[in-house]
């Protein structure tokens, strides 16, 4: 069992399989150029599944995919069938922004994926295109539609953000009821590599905006996951991704590997266990060593509940660790 030095159970693992992403959200990587390409350093997958196997050896119950955009990366079917393969207990989940979805829903599914999560920040073509610099609303709908279609588990992913989308909650909400989907909505979290003076909504914000129109009440908190989820008087359960409020951290049973083979305890801070070497050597005893390293180094929160610095806003690049 991997515990870290707060008492958590780390038993969740995020892997992001590549940096590429065809979009360029404001709140992630809007600065990136276009023509972005950088996979010489990326670990080969093979190796990744070497690690992976010792970290399922020592507890981790839940694996992600996630990116840049892991529907970039080729034989990821084959990656994920290959986990499944050898641990078909263990929950695989992907990220995804949807825009390739459609081609590869059937395949996901064949292969032992079981969930999805699909960020979608608008109903509206026009303000898809703004936030992502892609014209991609009707391929992420299509894609929606294709991941239901072939029985994959859905959640929508939600960033409200001030005089941008932040008159699309209700709507967001009605649309992911209407599909039976459960949508998060997610705080947007300060980073250095965001669009400059982009403001999201914090959970309250957001309630006060459902309350106008729904009653609800708290629920529990997601299992496997970091929202805290509600539900409607008619039965609609929502969530909520909150990395502002001071329990966020208390639950938190989770790190991050990188393509590149950095070990990342937690999303806000930079620092990480370079576990590269052991996975290209594929040593199982040096892969642990390092596995356990993380854990160690895992702080108890993170600083987005508090009063920054500019200096001292988080410098992480979500490309390049995933969500």
């Amino acid at each position: 069992m991997l515990q870290d030095t707060f008492g958590r159970t780390i038993d969740y693992i995020r892997v992001s399989v590549t940096k590429q992403c065809n979009f360029r959200c404001q709140y992630c990587m809007p600065e990136t150029p276009m023509d972005f390409f950088e996979d010489e350093n990326y670990i080969p997958l093979e190796n990744v599944l070497a690690f992976l196997k010792v970290a399922i050896d020592e507890g981790i119950k839940k694996i992600r995919i996630t990116g840049g955009e892991p529907l970039l990366r080729k034989d990821l079917c084959a990656f994920i069938a290959s986990i499944h393969q050898y641990a078909p207990e263990v929950q695989i989940a992907l990220t995804t922004n949807a825009f390739l979805l459609k081609k590869y829903a059937a395949s996901l599914k064949d292969s032992g994926l079981g969930r999805i999560n699909i960020s979608l920040d608008s109903l509206q073509a026009h303000r898809v295109l703004k936030i992502s610099k892609k014209d991609a609303l009707g391929a992420i709908l299509e894609g929606i539609e294709e991941a239901q279609n072939v029985g994959l588990k859905i959640k929508l992913n939600m960033v409200p953000l001030k005089g941008i989308n932040d008159d699309e909650i209700i709507a967001m909400l009605e649309f992911a009821k209407s599909k039976g989907i459960l949508l998060r909505y997610i705080e947007y979290m300060e980073n250095t590599h965001a669009k400059a003076q982009l403001k999201g909504l914090q959970e309250a914000d957001i309630l006060n905006v459902i309350a106008q129109k729904y009653t609800f009440t708290l629920v529990e908190k997601e299992n496997f996951g970091p929202a805290k989820l509600y539900q409607t008087q008619d039965g609609y359960a929502f969530g909520i991704i909150a990395p502002h409020n001071d329990d966020f951290c208390k639950s938190c049973n989770r790190i991050r590997l990188t393509a590149e083979g950095m070990i990342c305890p937690c999303l806000y801070y930079q620092n990480a266990i370079d576990s590269k070497k052991a996975m290209l050597k594929g040593d199982p005893k040096e892969m642990k060593k390092v596995l356990h390293e993380s854990v160690t180094n895992k702080p108890e929160k993170n600083q987005w509940n508090q009063e920054v610095m500019p200096e001292e806003i988080s410098a992480r690049a979500f490309y390049v660790t995933g969500g």
